[in-house]
């Protein structure tokens, strides 16, 4: 038990409603979840509470988003102190610019997915733990995003995951167990590897707090820390991140486990917990160990750049440009000889993945400050249209199921005509994974590719520009495939639900929208980037306090212990 915190500890507390304001997403997709699970039968009961509970959650993102970000007088990052113990011994909660732009992302989706799942599932499916499930799931998402330490981190990572076991498993068949065997074993496999690269980098280091990390790792003479060690074991946590952003060669789980899922969990699988991938790779490259001194001197095969730097995010840079070219070849080529909607869809995560991939890999490699906040802004905007598009065109494809019986292209054809809204949203779903202006898809293509010229790299941009050509192929295929020519029997006899139509709408709408006013987004992609760059400001916002600064009134030593990891 802390007797005694010293005064530094105390004086960088955030003000009581920005920290309450951090921990409130987690309450209530926690809340959310029980509150569904204690209703049992009462269907109509269930489906409320968590309705009102995806409402929730998204007013409290976007009061973080705006009080602690966005606003005038905004701190830019607030912090929630689990139990009151002090970082680094306590449970840190943080919430700043680049938390909050994921957890925008997760509440967007999230309550689109929720609304879709009322009217997609069966009435028995809806007495079932799907709702609670799903609520698990958010709330994995979410604590992964503002968790500030590293073992918390892979707490969160397997409270997603095993929600996510039992949504690929769901209907039962034979394909679904089949998939969801694979996807278990990868993901015990990489938790594993996970779980051991925590270990050993706390037994080097002597901390897992994000914020002390990063401190400790800036001068790792006063601590006695070989940086040269850390960066192997982190080496084991890029892998482990690359498996949840499925970057190849990590890949091969996501095309059965997207088929497998029902199509407004795969929707949140893609727009999502992918992200989380993504995240952890940028907060913990940028914020914990850049500043780590490790002399690196790399050459990026296939595309001639030679990298050299004084930090382990050249060695980063360059494993990322490696999985990311292969995954927008891979998933590109993949896309184009699927025969169903979700098939093309779910090759068209990897290659899309990779699109993100690519500027978080210039702006490890970069030594322009400029640039390197440029390509994270590109990554984060990409990002974002790949969660609305993604999103849309996965729901999508669960209102054709529902109205045809199949999302199979050779049973399709002449949707445009049955259900024009349907076709619109989907048509405008597919453009904007293309790039087409003024919608979302656009300035999230274009920040990529001026990244890549900006940091002069021409194999980069040949890359970058056959990986859209390859997403204009399978795009023009599905739709011509699904959407045009003649009516088929499955199509003549569709019947759609005005509730779906209305979701795939209202994100449609969305993906017009951030097109059409890109100002204040590319302003908060900013101030993510700016967050995720600014690990001094991140360490003084957690403040974690030094052994020295702290009473342990009892417990000597294992009370340090004890306070960060129970």
């Amino acid at each position: 038990m802390i007797g005694s915190v010293s005064a530094t500890a105390l004086a960088a507390s955030p003000p009581v409603a920005e920290s309450q304001l951090v921990i409130a997403p987690l309450l209530i997709v926690l809340v959310a979840a029980v509150g569904s699970l204690l209703f049992g039968r009462w269907t109509r009961a269930r489906i409320g509470v968590s309705l009102l509970g995806g409402a929730a959650y998204a007013a409290a993102v976007a009061a973080i988003d705006w009080y602690i970000v966005l606003a005038p007088d905004a701190p830019g990052a607030a912090t929630y102190q689990v139990g009151d113990w002090p970082a680094p011994f306590g449970i840190t909660l943080v919430a700043d610019g680049l938390s909050a732009f994921m957890l925008t992302m997760v509440a967007i989706l999230g309550v689109a997915s929720l609304v879709f799942s009322t009217r997609v599932l069966p009435e028995i499916d809806r007495r079932s733990y799907y709702f609670p499930l799903f609520h698990f799931l958010a709330l994995g998402v979410t604590g992964a995003f503002l968790t500030g330490d590293l073992f918390n981190l892979f707490v969160w990572f397997e409270v997603m995951l095993m929600a996510s076991y039992i949504f690929v498993a769901y209907y039962g068949g034979p394909q679904h167990t089949r998939a969801a065997f694979w996807y278990v074993a990868l993901n015990l496999l990489a938790s594993a590897v996970f779980l051991l690269a925590v270990g050993g980098i706390y037994a080097t280091t002597g901390t897992l707090n994000m914020a002390d990390l990063s401190r400790r790792l800036a001068d790792p003479a006063a601590y006695g820390i070989d940086p040269r060690s850390v960066l192997g074991l982190y080496g084991l946590l890029l892998s482990v991140f690359a498996i949840k952003a499925g970057l190849v060669p990590f890949q091969f789980w996501i095309p059965t486990a997207y088929r497998a899922a029902p199509p407004q969990i795969t929707a949140l699988l893609a727009g999502a917990t992918k992200k989380v991938g993504i995240y952890a790779i940028i907060r913990l490259s940028f914020t914990v160990f850049a500043d780590a001194p490790v002399a690196v001197d790399l050459t990026v095969p296939g595309t001639g750049l030679a990298i050299a730097g004084d930090s382990p995010l050249p060695f980063v840079g360059a494993v990322l440009f490696v999985m990311a070219a292969a995954s927008i070849l891979v998933g590109g080529l993949g896309a184009v000889g699927r025969e169903s909607i979700e098939g093309v869809l779910a090759y068209s995560s990897i290659g899309q993945v990779g699109f993100i991939a690519v500027p978080v890999a210039i702006a490890a490699t970069t030594t322009s400050a400029e640039l390197r906040q440029f390509a994270i802004v590109a990554a984060l905007v990409y990002a974002l249209n790949h969660t609305l598009a993604k999103g849309l065109l996965f729901l999508a494809v669960g209102a054709v199921r529902s109205a045809t019986g199949t999302s199979s292209l050779s049973d399709l054809g002449g949707l445009a005509g049955r259900s024009p809204p349907l076709a619109i949203s989907f048509f405008v779903g597919a453009l904007a994974l293309v790039g087409i202006p003024p919608l979302s898809g656009f300035f999230g293509k274009f920040l990529v590719f001026d990244a890549a010229a900006r940091a002069e790299a021409p194999s980069v941009l040949a890359l970058l520009l056959a990986g859209s050509l390859l997403t204009i192929a399978y795009a023009t295929r599905t739709w011509n495939r699904s959407f045009w020519g003649a009516r088929t029997a499955a199509v003549e006899e569709a019947t759609t639900d005005s509730v779906q139509l209305a979701v795939l709408g209202v994100l449609a709408a969305a993906i017009i929208a951030v097109g059409v006013g890109f100002e204040p987004v590319y302003e908060f992609a900013d101030a993510a980037a700016e967050a995720a760059l600014d690990a001094d400001a991140y360490v003084d916002a957690v403040d974690p306090a030094d052994a020295s600064d702290v009473d342990l009134e009892a417990g000597g030593e294992g009370g340090e212990t004890g306070g960060e990891h129970e």
